[in-house]
C-alpha cells in the first residue's frame, strides 16, 4: 500500500469553477473564432481573425474532463454504487433535456434557414447518445457529454466490484495500457469510445490530483502523474492529424503541448489553493453556469446570431454571448436546482423502496485505502 498521510483538507475547491469558466470560455472561443456549427455543410465562423488563437480553444474539451476526473473522484466518496448513479444521473440529465430542448425550439423556430431540425431528432437526443438512433446531435457540442457519461458508468462499476478507488493504481496503468495499444497499433473505433482512449490521460491526471489533494504522498503516485501528464499530452497532439483534416486547419504541435501541461499544471495547483478572494455567491454562480453555457453557447448561439445578421461581426456576437451567458445564468438559477431536486428525490425514493443504500454507514468499512476515516470522514460526507 502507497505511504500516504492523513491530510483532511477542505471540502470545496472553489478555484475549479473558475477553471471550468474558463475551459468553456476556451471552447466557446474556438466555435466562434475558427470552427463553427454545420450550416448546410457550410461552416459558420463569427470572428475568423481570431483563428491564429481561437484553433486551440478545443483544448478546453479536454482539460475539463482532468477537472471532471477530480470532481467525480470527490463525488464518489461515502456513496453506494447506486448513491454514486443517482447524483451523476440527476446532475446532468435534467439540465441536459432543458437546454437540448431550448436549442431545439429556438432552431426550430427561427433558425430553419440555416440548420434542420426534426421532433425524432430531439426524441433520440433525449438519450444524449444520438447517433445510435441514427440521428445528430442536437447540438455538436454534445460528444463530450457522452464521454463524460461513459466516465460515470465505469466509475459506477468498480465501486461495484469495490475496485475504486483502492486500486486506483492498477486501474489507471490498466487504461494507459489499453490506450497506446489501442492508439499505436490496433485502432479499433469500439474500443476507442468504451475506454475513451483519446481523452482517457486528462481523466486519470484529475483522479491522480484528487488522490494527491486527500493527503496521499508517494512515489508511485508521482510516477504514475507524471505518466498520465504525458499520456494526455501525447493524446492532445494525437488529435492533431484527424482534427487538421476535419477542420482544415492548420495546429503547432509544440504549442498544443505546452498549453496541454500549463494548463494541468494550473488544476493540479488549483486544489492547492483554499479560498479565492471573490464572493462566495459568485464563485457559486460561475461554477453553476458553465454546464448549461457549454450545452447552450454553440448551435442556440449560432441561432440566435444569424437571425440577427447574416454577417456577424465582434459586436454582434459579444452581444450573442453575453445573452447566452445570461440563458445560462438563468437555467442554472431558476430551473436546474428544481430539476435536480425533483429527479434526486425520486430516484432516491425508489432506490429506499427497494433496499438500496446510496451513501455507506458511519462505521461502514470504506472502499478507499484508509486515507481518511472514522470522525473526520463522517464529518465530511455529512458536510457535502
Amino acid at each position: 500500500m502507497p505511504d500516504v498521510q492523513e491530510q483532511p483538507g477542505p471540502t470545496r475547491v472553489p478555484i475549479l469553477d473558475l477553471l471550468r469558466l474558463a475551459a468553456v470560455g476556451a471552447v466557446i472561443l474556438y466555435h466562434y473564432g475558427f470552427w463553427g456549427p454545420a450550416s448546410h455543410g457550410v461552416q459558420q465562423v463569427a470572428m475568423p481573425y481570431l483563428a491564429p488563437v481561437a484553433q486551440y480553444g478545443f483544448l478546453g474539451v479536454p482539460v475539463f474532463f482532468a477537472i471532471s476526473g477530480f470532481v467525480i473522484a470527490y463525488s464518489a466518496e461515502g456513496r453506494t454504487p447506486v448513491g454514486f448513479a443517482i447524483a451523476r444521473f440527476s446532475r446532468i440529465y435534467p439540465t441536459f433535456v432543458i437546454c437540448m430542448t431550448l436549442t431545439f425550439l429556438a432552431t426550430l423556430l427561427v433558425g430553419h434557414a440555416w440548420f434542420h431540425v426534426t421532433w425524432g431528432q430531439w426524441l433520440a437526443n433525449l438519450f444524449i447518445a444520438a447517433p445510435m438512433f441514427g440521428q445528430p446531435y442536437m447540438d455538436d457540442a454534445y460528444w463530450s457529454l457522452v464521454i463524460e457519461v461513459v466516465f460515470y458508468v465505469w466509475v459506477a462499476l468498480f465501486l461495484a466490484w469495490g475496485i475504486f478507488p483502492r486500486r486506483i493504481d492498477t486501474i489507471i496503468v490498466a487504461w494507459i495500457a489499453i490506450t497506446f495499444v489501442n492508439e499505436l497499433t490496433l485502432d479499433i473505433p469500439l474500443f476507442e469510445k468504451l475506454f475513451m482512449a483519446d481523452d482517457s490521460g486528462f481523466f486519470a491526471v484529475g483522479l491522480l490530483i484528487y488522490e494527491h489533494y486527500r493527503g496521499r504522498r508517494d512515489t508511485r503516485l508521482y510516477s504514475l502523474l507524471t505518466l498520465a501528464m504525458g499520456t494526455a499530452t501525447f493524446q492532445a497532439v494525437h488529435k492533431l492529424e484527424r482534427l487538421g483534416v476535419h477542420t482544415h486547419g492548420s495546429f503547432d504541435p509544440m504549442v498544443v503541448t505546452a498549453i496541454s501541461i500549463v494548463s494541468l499544471g494550473i488544476v493540479f495547483a488549483a486544489t492547492r489553493i483554499k479560498s479565492v478572494p471573490l464572493p462566495a455567491s459568485l464563485v457559486s454562480a460561475v461554477g453553476g453556469i458553465t454546464y448549461p453555457l457549454y450545452l447552450l453557447h454553440l448551435q442556440l448561439g449560432y441561432v440566435i446570431l444569424l437571425a440577427m445578421t447574416p454577417t456577424p461581426d465582434a459586436l454582434s456576437t459579444a452581444l450573442v454571448v453575453t445573452a447566452v451567458v445570461v440563458l445560462a445564468w438563468f437555467v442554472w438559477r431558476f430551473l436546474e436546482a428544481p430539476a435536480h431536486g425533483l429527479v434526486r428525490d425520486k430516484l432516491t425514493l425508489l432506490a429506499s423502496r427497494h433496499g438500496w443504500p446510496t451513501r455507506l454507514r458511519a462505521g461502514e468499512p470504506r472502499i478507499k485505502s484508509g486515507r481518511i476515516s472514522g470522525r473526520v470522514e463522517a464529518e465530511q460526507i455529512a458536510n457535502r
